[in-house]
Protein backbone atom coordinates (compact mmCIF):
# COMPACT_ATOMS: atom_id res chain seq x y z
CA UNK A 1 0.00 0.00 0.00
CA UNK A 2 1.36 3.75 -0.35
CA UNK A 3 1.96 5.74 2.18
CA UNK A 4 1.59 9.22 0.64
CA UNK A 5 2.66 12.79 1.96
CA UNK A 6 0.64 15.40 1.92
CA UNK A 7 1.30 18.92 0.96
CA UNK A 8 -1.59 21.21 1.89
CA UNK A 9 -0.44 24.98 0.22
CA UNK A 10 -1.81 27.93 1.76
CA UNK A 11 -0.90 31.10 0.36
CA UNK A 12 2.44 29.70 -0.67
CA UNK A 13 3.05 28.08 2.42
CA UNK A 14 2.69 24.32 3.76
CA UNK A 15 -0.41 23.81 6.35
CA UNK A 16 -2.28 22.21 8.05
CA UNK A 17 -6.51 22.61 8.57
CA UNK A 18 -8.42 21.02 11.09
CA UNK A 19 -11.73 19.59 9.75
CA UNK A 20 -11.18 21.70 6.72
CA UNK A 21 -11.76 24.72 8.57
CA UNK A 22 -9.66 27.55 7.13
CA UNK A 23 -9.87 29.20 9.76
CA UNK A 24 -7.91 26.79 11.87
CA UNK A 25 -5.07 26.31 9.88
CA UNK A 26 -1.68 25.85 11.32
CA UNK A 27 1.69 26.67 9.15
CA UNK A 28 4.23 23.99 9.22
CA UNK A 29 6.94 25.49 6.87
CA UNK A 30 7.35 28.12 5.02
CA UNK A 31 8.83 26.41 2.27
CA UNK A 32 6.83 23.60 0.76
CA UNK A 33 9.93 22.37 -1.56
CA UNK A 34 11.63 21.80 0.94
CA UNK A 35 8.92 19.70 2.60
CA UNK A 36 8.86 17.92 -0.64
CA UNK A 37 12.11 17.08 -0.54
CA UNK A 38 12.43 15.31 3.34
CA UNK A 39 9.25 13.22 2.08
CA UNK A 40 11.29 11.74 -0.46
CA UNK A 41 14.65 11.57 1.09
CA UNK A 42 12.72 9.54 3.73
CA UNK A 43 11.40 7.16 0.80
CA UNK A 44 7.86 9.13 -0.53
CA UNK A 45 7.56 7.01 -4.02
CA UNK A 46 4.13 9.85 -4.40
CA UNK A 47 3.30 13.41 -3.43
CA UNK A 48 -0.16 14.54 -2.72
CA UNK A 49 -0.38 18.33 -3.21
CA UNK A 50 -3.76 20.41 -2.61
CA UNK A 51 -3.90 23.80 -3.62
CA UNK A 52 -6.16 25.53 -0.76
CA UNK A 53 -6.78 28.76 -2.19
CA UNK A 54 -7.97 27.12 -5.21
CA UNK A 55 -10.20 24.71 -3.57
CA UNK A 56 -11.63 28.03 -2.34
CA UNK A 57 -11.80 30.42 -4.96
CA UNK A 58 -11.81 27.88 -8.14
CA UNK A 59 -8.80 28.45 -9.84
CA UNK A 60 -5.27 28.09 -9.30
CA UNK A 61 -3.65 29.86 -7.35
CA UNK A 62 -0.64 28.50 -5.47
CA UNK A 63 1.17 27.38 -9.33
CA UNK A 64 4.48 28.84 -8.54
CA UNK A 65 4.39 26.66 -5.63
CA UNK A 66 3.42 23.38 -7.28
CA UNK A 67 5.95 24.17 -10.28
CA UNK A 68 8.98 24.32 -7.64
CA UNK A 69 7.73 21.33 -6.22
CA UNK A 70 7.18 19.12 -9.45
CA UNK A 71 10.57 20.17 -10.74
CA UNK A 72 12.44 19.45 -7.47
CA UNK A 73 11.73 15.80 -6.78
CA UNK A 74 11.46 13.03 -8.88
CA UNK A 75 8.63 11.42 -8.02
CA UNK A 76 5.01 11.58 -9.14
CA UNK A 77 3.06 13.95 -7.44
CA UNK A 78 -0.78 14.36 -7.36
CA UNK A 79 -2.68 18.12 -7.30
CA UNK A 80 -6.10 18.93 -6.68
CA UNK A 81 -7.78 22.03 -5.63
CA UNK A 82 -9.35 24.82 -8.20
CA UNK A 83 -9.66 22.53 -10.83
CA UNK A 84 -12.75 23.53 -12.11
CA UNK A 85 -11.85 24.02 -16.28
CA UNK A 86 -10.51 22.28 -19.13
CA UNK A 87 -7.93 24.48 -18.96
CA UNK A 88 -7.00 24.55 -15.56
CA UNK A 89 -6.12 20.91 -15.77
CA UNK A 90 -4.38 21.25 -18.68
CA UNK A 91 -1.80 23.98 -17.09
CA UNK A 92 -1.65 22.04 -13.41
CA UNK A 93 -0.53 18.92 -15.85
CA UNK A 94 1.88 20.89 -17.69
CA UNK A 95 3.64 22.02 -14.62
CA UNK A 96 5.29 18.11 -14.49
CA UNK A 97 2.34 16.81 -12.25
CA UNK A 98 1.13 13.56 -12.98
CA UNK A 99 -2.09 13.60 -12.09
CA UNK A 100 -4.94 16.11 -11.72
CA UNK A 101 -7.41 15.34 -8.53
CA UNK A 102 -11.50 17.06 -9.96
CA UNK A 103 -13.91 17.19 -6.81
CA UNK A 104 -16.10 19.99 -7.00
CA UNK A 105 -15.65 19.71 -10.80
CA UNK A 106 -17.00 16.28 -10.29
CA UNK A 107 -20.57 16.96 -8.73
CA UNK A 108 -20.88 19.92 -11.02
CA UNK A 109 -19.87 18.96 -14.07
CA UNK A 110 -19.66 15.68 -14.98
CA UNK A 111 -19.52 15.57 -18.49
CA UNK A 112 -16.53 17.58 -18.47
CA UNK A 113 -14.78 14.59 -16.10
CA UNK A 114 -15.98 12.57 -19.11
CA UNK A 115 -14.06 14.49 -21.36
CA UNK A 116 -11.12 15.01 -19.49
CA UNK A 117 -10.65 11.59 -18.11
CA UNK A 118 -10.96 10.79 -22.41
CA UNK A 119 -8.33 13.65 -23.21
CA UNK A 120 -5.83 12.21 -20.07
CA UNK A 121 -6.14 9.06 -19.73
CA UNK A 122 -5.02 7.61 -16.45
CA UNK A 123 -4.68 10.84 -15.30
CA UNK A 124 -7.70 11.88 -13.72
CA UNK A 125 -8.52 11.34 -10.07
CA UNK A 126 -11.81 12.11 -8.53
CA UNK A 127 -11.48 13.42 -4.87
CA UNK A 128 -14.35 12.47 -2.73
CA UNK A 129 -14.54 14.74 0.06
CA UNK A 130 -17.43 13.40 2.43
CA UNK A 131 -19.10 15.06 5.59
CA UNK A 132 -21.65 12.49 6.82
CA UNK A 133 -21.50 10.42 4.07
CA UNK A 134 -22.61 13.17 1.83
CA UNK A 135 -20.02 15.17 -0.90
CA UNK A 136 -18.77 18.52 -0.16
CA UNK A 137 -17.63 20.92 -3.04
CA UNK A 138 -16.01 24.66 -2.61
CA UNK A 139 -13.12 23.54 -0.80
CA UNK A 140 -15.43 21.88 1.93
CA UNK A 141 -17.55 24.36 2.34
CA UNK A 142 -20.59 23.64 0.80
CA UNK A 143 -22.29 20.13 1.45
CA UNK A 144 -24.30 18.67 -1.41
CA UNK A 145 -27.08 16.19 -1.65
CA UNK A 146 -25.04 13.47 -3.36
CA UNK A 147 -23.94 10.29 -1.50
CA UNK A 148 -20.14 9.49 -1.69
CA UNK A 149 -20.51 6.31 -2.90
CA UNK A 150 -23.02 7.24 -5.71
CA UNK A 151 -20.63 9.73 -6.92
CA UNK A 152 -17.89 6.79 -6.58
CA UNK A 153 -20.09 4.39 -9.04
CA UNK A 154 -20.39 7.60 -11.44
CA UNK A 155 -16.82 8.68 -11.63
CA UNK A 156 -15.34 5.20 -12.46
CA UNK A 157 -18.20 4.84 -15.40
CA UNK A 158 -16.60 7.96 -16.90
CA UNK A 159 -13.20 6.70 -17.06
CA UNK A 160 -11.77 8.03 -13.20
CA UNK A 161 -8.25 6.23 -12.71
CA UNK A 162 -8.65 6.29 -8.75
CA UNK A 163 -10.73 7.76 -6.35
CA UNK A 164 -9.64 9.48 -3.30
CA UNK A 165 -11.98 9.33 -0.29
CA UNK A 166 -11.77 12.16 2.68
CA UNK A 167 -13.67 11.77 5.70
CA UNK A 168 -13.32 15.42 6.80
CA UNK A 169 -14.88 14.91 10.49
CA UNK A 170 -11.69 13.26 10.88
CA UNK A 171 -9.55 15.00 8.67
CA UNK A 172 -6.46 16.98 10.41
CA UNK A 173 -7.73 15.20 14.22
CA UNK A 174 -5.80 12.36 14.39
CA UNK A 175 -8.85 10.75 15.27
CA UNK A 176 -8.28 7.51 13.02
CA UNK A 177 -9.71 6.75 9.23
CA UNK A 178 -13.35 6.05 8.63
CA UNK A 179 -12.85 2.21 8.17
CA UNK A 180 -16.41 1.33 7.64
CA UNK A 181 -16.64 4.16 5.12
CA UNK A 182 -13.97 2.99 3.21
CA UNK A 183 -14.65 -0.52 3.22
CA UNK A 184 -18.50 0.49 1.65
CA UNK A 185 -17.05 2.68 -1.03
CA UNK A 186 -14.18 0.15 -1.83
CA UNK A 187 -16.66 -2.73 -2.52
CA UNK A 188 -18.76 -0.46 -4.26
CA UNK A 189 -16.30 0.58 -6.97
CA UNK A 190 -13.66 -1.51 -9.21
CA UNK A 191 -11.29 1.43 -9.35
CA UNK A 192 -8.62 1.92 -6.59
CA UNK A 193 -9.31 3.73 -3.77
CA UNK A 194 -6.40 5.80 -1.72
CA UNK A 195 -7.59 6.86 1.74
CA UNK A 196 -7.33 10.36 3.47
CA UNK A 197 -8.10 11.65 6.84
CA UNK A 198 -7.74 10.80 10.18
CA UNK A 199 -4.36 8.73 10.51
CA UNK A 200 -2.56 9.02 13.64
CA UNK A 201 -0.73 6.21 14.21
CA UNK A 202 1.05 2.79 12.70
CA UNK A 203 -2.03 0.83 14.27
CA UNK A 204 -4.55 3.26 12.26
CA UNK A 205 -2.35 2.24 8.75
CA UNK A 206 -2.59 -1.55 9.31
CA UNK A 207 -5.67 -0.96 10.20
CA UNK A 208 -6.58 0.04 6.28
CA UNK A 209 -3.86 -2.42 5.19
CA UNK A 210 -6.52 -4.95 5.78
CA UNK A 211 -8.42 -2.98 3.46
CA UNK A 212 -6.09 -3.70 0.94
CA UNK A 213 -7.39 -6.64 -0.91
CA UNK A 214 -10.95 -4.97 -1.21
CA UNK A 215 -9.23 -2.41 -3.49
CA UNK A 216 -7.69 0.66 -0.78
CA UNK A 217 -4.51 0.93 -2.28
CA UNK A 218 -2.86 3.70 -0.59
CA UNK A 219 -3.09 6.43 2.42
CA UNK A 220 -2.31 10.02 1.99
CA UNK A 221 -1.18 11.07 5.50
CA UNK A 222 -0.91 14.94 6.85
CA UNK A 223 -0.96 16.17 10.17
CA UNK A 224 0.72 13.09 11.83
CA UNK A 225 3.92 13.42 9.74
CA UNK A 226 4.00 16.82 10.54
CA UNK A 227 3.68 16.38 14.32
CA UNK A 228 5.70 13.39 14.50
CA UNK A 229 3.00 11.14 15.56
CA UNK A 230 3.86 9.05 12.00
CA UNK A 231 7.48 8.26 11.20
CA UNK A 232 7.25 8.19 6.95
CA UNK A 233 9.89 5.54 7.04
CA UNK A 234 8.23 3.65 9.90
CA UNK A 235 5.24 3.56 7.68
CA UNK A 236 6.86 2.37 4.43
CA UNK A 237 8.66 -0.44 6.57
CA UNK A 238 4.95 -1.17 7.98
CA UNK A 239 3.01 -0.48 5.32
CA UNK A 240 4.85 -0.35 1.79
CA UNK A 241 5.06 -2.68 -0.76
CA UNK A 242 6.37 -6.06 0.00
CA UNK A 243 7.60 -5.03 3.13
CA UNK A 244 4.82 -6.44 5.16
CA UNK A 245 7.32 -8.32 6.41
CA UNK A 246 8.75 -5.63 8.97
CA UNK A 247 5.65 -5.16 10.83
CA UNK A 248 6.38 -5.45 14.60
CA UNK A 249 5.82 -8.65 15.95
CA UNK A 250 3.33 -7.97 18.44
CA UNK A 251 0.69 -6.73 16.02
CA UNK A 252 -2.20 -9.07 15.92
CA UNK A 253 -3.33 -8.46 12.65
CA UNK A 254 -6.75 -10.27 13.53
CA UNK A 255 -8.06 -7.32 15.35
CA UNK A 256 -8.01 -5.40 11.95
CA UNK A 257 -9.66 -7.67 9.86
Amino acid sequence: MDVIPAIDLLEGRCVRLYQGDYSLSQVFNDNPVEVAQQWVEQGATRLHVVDLDGAKTGQLVNQAAIEAIAQAVSVPIQVGGGLRTQASVQQVLNLGVQRAILGTTAVEQPQLVQQLCQEFPGRIVIGIDARNGLVATHGWIETSKVLATQLAVQMQKLGAAAIIYTDIHRDGTLSGPNIEALRSLAQTVSIPVIASGGVSSITDLLSLLALEPQGVTGVIVGRALYTGDISLREALRAIGPGRIQDVPPNIDFSTFA
